[in-house]
C-alpha cells in the first residue's frame, strides 16, 4: 500500500458522476452510542491508547508485563517494484518500536506484509513476461530478503494472495454489505493507472496529467460497488475529536480534520476492469478494490495458519491494532477510510495511526527521471544494517521529512558509533587487559559511590525511555550518545592510563574508572539496541555476555549495577568499523553490485584504537 499512492490523496475515491441502480443507499438519521471506549461488538467503537504515544504518559507501567498484545504494523507494501528506501524507512521505524516494547517485556506482534492485487500488479507482471502471481512471489520475497539485510524482527509477514487473507476479507464484506453500507452505482470520471484512484479534474496537469507520475489520466466509466463513507461523517467527526491522540504526529491530526469537515464523498470499493484481485461475493465478475482489501491485511495477518481462517478468529487474537506506522501520503485510507470501514463492520478502531515524513536525497525530491533514487540494498551492503538504522532514525525528526547524503552519512555514524560508543570502549578494554588482565576490580555500584557521572547517566537512561515511548526516536538516539559523550569526557578527565603509572591508591582509582566506563557501556548496549540491535550485541559480547544472555536483556537492566567484580571481559576488538569515504576514481557502483550478486558485505577501513 505503501507504494501506491504518493499525493492527491485528498481527492482519492470520490464518487464523480454515479447513476445508481440495483440496491440504492437512501441516507437515513443514524444513532450511535456516543460510548467511544465501549468493547461492544454490535456498535463502532474506538479503543484507547494505553499509552500516550505522544506525551509519554501512560496509564500502565511500561516495566511491568501485560497480558494485552502491543500490535504494530507497517504498511502492506506494494509489489509492483522491488523494495526501496521509503519503505526501508518505515519498516526500520516500526522494528525499532517493537523492539522497545519487548524491552518491558510486553507481548508484540510487528505486523508487515506485501499488498499483491491490482490492475498495476497485473501489468507490471505482464511488461516483464511473467504471471501476476509469479510476479508477487518474487516480489515479496525481495521484501523478506530486505528486511533479513536490515535486522527487521517481525512476527508477522502477510500476503494478500494468502488464502486466509481472501477469507477474512470476503467475510468482512459482507459485514459491511449487512450493515447496508455498500451499493451499486455507475461512475465516470478520470483514472490514473499508477496511483490506481480517480482523479478530481482541478488537481491535474496540462492535459490532465497525473501530478505525480506526469502521465496522462484516461477517461473510465464503470458499474462499480460502493462504500457509504458520508454516512459516518459525523462519528468520524466526533471520534477523532474525541481522541485527538488518535492520528499523530498532531499537524497531521489538523490536516484529517480538514478533510472530515470539507465532506466526505462515498467510494468506489469494487473493479469490474481488473481481473487480478479477490472476487466480489455474489458478483464474479467484479473484484474488491486493493485498498478495501489490502487494508484487512492488518486483521487477517492475526489469524492463525494452522486453523480455519475467520474475522472472528482473527479479531480476538490481537486486534485493535496499538499503532499503524505509515508514510504520510496514505494517511486519508488509514485515518478516515479505515475507521469508517471498521465501524461499519462493527470493529474497534486502531490506538494510533501515526503519518511519518518523506525521504530526500541531497536536498532533492528522489525519483528514477532525476536519477536520484537510494537503494536501501546498496546501502545495507555497502555500510552495513547497524549504519542504515542509526543514521534514518538518528538523524530524521520522526514525522518529518528528512534528507540523506552520503557525507552526512558517513560523517553522523563514524562519530556516533565508530567514535564515540566504540572507540571509547575499545580504549577502556585495551586499558583493562594490559592494567588487570582483563578482570573487572569491583562491582560498578561501589565504583561510582559519590560519583555524579552515575547520576548523569540515569538522567539520561530516563530522558530516552520518554523519548521512546513518544516515538521521539531521533531524541532517544540523542540521550544514548549524550551518555557516550559524558564517559569520553570522564575518561579523558580522569587519564587512568596515567593512574595506573603512578601506582598504589591512584591505581586502584584507575581500575574504578573503568568498571565505570565499562558499566556505562552496558547501558549504552541495551538502551541502543532498538536502533542498532547487531551493534549492541557485539558491545553485549565484549563485555563478556553472550548471546542468549543480550537477548534475554530488559530495559530494567539499563539501571546503575550490572557489572561485578571478578567478571571477565573479552579481548578488545573493534565494534563498529570506520566508514572511509570512496577514493578517487573508484568504481563503488561496480563494487557494489559485485557484492550485492555474490551477497557479500562491501569491506570498509577497521581501524583499532590504542589505549
Amino acid at each position: 500500500m505503501a507504494g501506491r499512492v504518493h499525493s492527491s490523496i485528498q481527492n482519492g475515491f470520490w464518487l464523480y458522476s454515479f447513476k445508481p441502480r440495483g440496491t440504492i443507499y437512501l441516507k437515513t438519521s443514524m444513532h450511535f452510542r456516543r460510548n467511544l471506549f465501549s468493547s461492544s461488538p454490535k456498535v463502532a467503537t474506538y479503543c484507547s491508547c494505553r499509552a500516550n504515544l505522544q506525551t509519554g504518559e501512560s496509564d500502565d507501567k511500561l516495566d511491568s508485563p501485560t497480558t494485552e498484545p502491543f500490535v504494530l504494523t507497517t504498511p502492506l507494501y506494494y509489489v509492483n517494484a522491488p523494495p526501496h528506501m521509503g519503505s526501508a524507512y518505515t519498516t526500520i521505524a516500526a522494528d525499532a518500536i517493537a523492539r522497545f516494547q519487548r524491552l518491558f517485556g510486553k507481548k508484540v506482534v510487528f505486523i508487515t506484509g506485501t499488498d499483491e492485487h491490482g490492475e498495476k500488479i497485473a501489468t507490471a507482471a505482464s511488461d516483464l513476461g511473467s504471471s501476476p502471481i509469479d510476479h508477487c512471489d518474487a516480489i515479496s520475497h525481495s521484501y523478506k530478503l530486505l528486511w533479513k539485510d536490515l535486522d527487521i524482527s517481525y512476527d508477522k509477514f502477510i500476503r494478500t494472495t494468502d488464502s486466509k487473507h481472501e477469507a477474512i476479507v470476503k467475510e468482512f464484506y459482507a459485514r459491511v454489505q449487512a450493515s447496508g453500507d455498500i451499493y451499486r452505482a455507475d461512475y465516470e470520471g478520470l483514472y490514473c493507472v499508477n496511483c490506481e484512484e480517480y482523479k478530481d479534474e482541478k488537481e491535474l496537469l496540462e492535459n490532465n496529467c497525473c501530478p505525480m507520475h506526469l502521465k496522462p489520466c484516461v477517461q473510465r466509466k464503470e458499474d462499480n460497488y460502493f462504500f457509504a463513507l458520508s454516512k459516518y461523517q459525523q462519528l468520524l467527526e466526533e471520534t477523532i475529536t474525541q481522541n485527538p491522540n488518535f492520528v499523530q504526529p498532531s499537524f497531521r491530526l489538523n490536516e484529517v480534520q480538514g478533510w472530515i469537515r470539507s465532506g466526505l464523498k462515498d467510494f468506489s470499493i469494487s473493479r469490474a476492469s481488473v481481473d487480478w484481485g479477490i472476487p466480489v461475493p455474489n458478483d464474479p465478475k467484479q473484484t474488491i478494490y486493493v485498498w478495501f482489501d489490502a487494508l484487512l491485511g492488518y486483521i487477517s495477518a492475526l489469524s492463525d495458519d494452522e486453523k480455519q481462517p475467520s474475522l472472528e478468529t482473527a479479531i480476538s487474537l490481537g486486534w485493535p491494532a496499538s499503532l499503524h506506522l505509515i508514510g504520510k501520503d496514505i494517511l486519508r485510507f488509514h485515518a478516515v477510510y479505515w475507521p469508517a470501514m471498521l465501524m461499519s463492520a462493527g470493529l474497534r478502531l486502531p490506538k494510533a495511526v501515526f503519518g511519518h515524513g518523506f525521504l530526500t536525497k541531497d536536498g532533492m525530491k528522489m525519483g528514477k527521471s532525476l536519477g536520484n533514487t537510494l537503494e536501501p540494498n546498496y546501502l545495507v551492503h555497502r555500510f552495513g544494517s547497524d549504519a542504515v538504522r542509526y543514521f534514518f532514525l538518528k538523524e530524521v525528526e520522526f514525522g518529518s521529512d528528512g534528507d540523506y547524503s552520503e557525507e552526512r552519512f558517513i560523517n553522523i555514524v563514524n562519530a556516533h558509533l565508530a567514535n564515540t560508543i566504540g572507540n571509547l570502549l575499545n580504549r577502556t578494554l585495551g586499558l583493562l587487559k594490559k592494567n588487570c588482565q582483563s578482570t573487572l576490580a569491583v562491582d560498578s555500584n561501589i565504583a561510582a559511590e559519590g560519583n555524579a557521572l552515575k547520576d548523569t547517566v540515569e538522567a539520561l537512561v530516563e530522558k530516552a525511555r520518554v523519548e521512546y515511548e513518544k516515538l521521539s526516536l531521533s531524541s532517544a538516539c540523542e540521550a544514548v550518545v549524550e551518555i557516550g559523550n559524558a564517559g569520553n569526557l570522564y575518561i579523558n578527565e580522569r587519564a587512568p592510563w596515567s593512574l595506573f603509572k603512578q601506582g598504589g591508591a591512584n591505581s586502584e582509582a584507575a581500575a574504578k574508572d573503568l568498571v565505570i566506563i565499562l558499566e556505562i557501556m552496558r547501558i549504552i548496549a541495551i538502551a541502543l539496541s532498538p536502533i542498532t540491535p547487531s551493534f549492541s550485541l557485539r558491545i553485549f559480547e565484549q563485555l563478556g555476555y553472550s548471546e542468549d544472555q543480550f537477548s534475554a536483556a530488559t530495559w530494567s537492566e539499563t539501571k546503575w549495577g550490572g557489572l561485578k567484580a571478578g567478571q571477565v571481559m573479552a579481548q578488545p576488538k573493534p565494534v563498529f568499523a570506520r566508514i572511509e569515504n570512496s577514493t578517487e576514481g573508484e568504481d563503488v557502483g561496480a563494487t557494489v553490485e559485485k557484492a550485492l550478486k555474490n551477497k557479500e558485505r562491501i569491506p570498509v577501513t577497521q581501524e583499532v584504537a590504542e589505549a
